[in-house]
């Protein structure tokens, strides 16, 4: 099966549909996944979504409404629809994708329609409205299925088969004390295959990986993927269990990481929605734009203070702008690796040493064999081997020194307690230009001018 992609067919399916009624509309829409109806309301107007949310039986409706993302704002849809709908949607949707969509609405809107869901619904949900959202806690699904240690086989599994009535997944089995305290997991396998008389505390899995709610959500990503589980339980400083996250969440906070990331190394602010309009894009990177402006200025006024080396060697201006823009480059290149490596680990103080001399070296390596061909374009070309030398010169010390910052600056920032993602392109840019402008010129004064 092929990843839904919206086309102009899907879309002249669906408007015709909303032209006519309701019965050839759902008859329509009984064609499309719940996702795929999500990524279709990104198209349609807020009347035919809610016309569309109103037809959809509520099971359906309750998973478009997960399922759209949330720059499309989901919590504005279900808002506005009738309240008795909008009562059965929330009841419907899992407690971290209902925290998740009303968390977005004001503090009246919370009450309004929490005030009209059932009560243990609405109690559930406050305690995850009341964890920030980035974090474990606001991350997890309180709705778990957990069993006694206390229990024998045929009561644990009858306590199973109860409590996994209202759940859409079944997973791992926590098994918790009279306290609640989680003590272990439990394998629905081995559960099966025990003996008839075996007891919990026989068959629970005491060595787990777990996280405490204040948690970060990368963090939470990292510990899933290394152990590679498919959900991970949540605890208090107590070890009482408060939920579940499952690795559907987790893909949903790699794309959002990832995301964040390169929009921040590109100069561009994490709260500008990729679906935006002009304003808010104009919001997000004028200021960026105007702190590199001021590098660019910068590094012209370091080309002010060769005027005479220009003025006698212009052909040094053309060549200049190539080592200026690959230094950039090559900046870029260590710095996505370096970001990537901090946003996967913790660096020790031997890895960040090693991952600069790293840099250091493939900056040396790539500088010398790009330097050798402009010097031999400059032999060839321009017919001196002198500014040749000049050039190779240049060429592989700008390479040395943004392999080095690419590497260094993220590390430095991530030390100091800045986000290395945000400052880092403008300090490298700035790093590269003037290097890049500085060297070739101040090398041509010595060797070219002067010899």
């Amino acid at each position: 099966m092929q990843s839904f992609e919206i086309d102009k067919t899907d879309l002249l399916r669906i408007k015709a549909a909303l032209e006519s009624d309701d019965v050839e509309l759902e008859k329509v829409l009984q064609g499309y996944h719940a996702s795929e109806i999500a990524i279709l309301f990104e198209k349609l107007p807020q009347e035919a979504k809610e016309r569309i949310i109103n037809i959809l039986p509520t099971d359906i409706a309750s998973e478009v409404i997960s399922e759209m993302d949330e720059e499309h704002h989901p919590e504005e849809l279900l808002v506005n629809l009738d309240p008795e709908k909008r009562t059965e949607i929330v009841e419907e949707l899992d407690y971290d994708d209902a925290t998740d969509i009303i968390s977005q609405l004001d503090e009246e809107q919370q009450h309004e329609i929490l005030k009209d869901i059932d009560q243990e619904d609405a109690s559930s949900i406050r305690a995850l409205l009341s964890y920030d959202e980035d974090t474990a806690g606001g991350l997890m699904n309180s709705d778990v299925i957990r069993v006694n240690i206390n229990l024998d086989k045929k009561e644990a599994l009858d306590e199973i088969i109860h409590q996994s009535e209202e759940m859409e997944d079944l997973y791992t089995i926590y098994v918790v004390d009279d306290a609640v305290t989680l003590k272990g997991i439990l394998s629905i396998k081995k559960l099966i295959k025990a003996k008839a008389d075996a007891r919990i505390r026989d068959l629970v899995q005491t060595t787990f990986v777990y996280v405490k709610a204040d948690v970060d959500q990368e963090e939470v990503a990292r510990l899933i993927s290394q152990y590679n589980l498919t959900n991970i339980p949540v605890v208090d400083e107590h070890m009482k269990l408060l939920g579940r996250i499952t690795v559907d969440d987790i893909i949903d906070v790699m794309e959002e990481e990832n995301t964040e990331d390169i929009l921040k190394i590109s100069g561009v602010s994490e709260d500008e929605e990729l679906s935006g309009n002009w304003k808010d894009a104009v919001k997000s990177r004028l200021p960026w734009l105007i702190i590199n402006l001021g590098t660019a200025f910068l590094a012209a006024s370091i080309i002010r203070n060769f005027d005479a080396t220009v003025a006698k060697l212009s052909i040094i201006s053309a060549y200049m702008t190539i080592i200026a823009g690959m230094g950039g480059n090559a900046a870029t290149q260590a710095l996505a690796v370096t970001v990537r490596r901090i946003s996967l680990n913790d660096l020790s103080d031997k890895q960040a040493y090693n991952t600069v001399l790293k840099e250091f070296l493939v900056g040396m390596i790539n500088g010398a064999a790009n330097g050798l061909i402009v010097f031999i374009v400059a032999f060839f070309y321009d017919a001196n081997p002198m500014l040749g030398l000049v050039l190779f010169l240049a060429m592989t010390g700008n390479l040395i020194i943004a392999g080095l910052t690419g590497a260094s600056i993220p590390l430095i920032l991530k030390r100091v307690g800045i986000d290395p993602a945000v400052a880092s392109s403008i300090i490298i840019t700035t790093f590269t230009d003037c290097i890049g402008f500085l060297l070739p010129l101040w090398l041509a004064t010595k060797l070219l001018l002067h010899h």
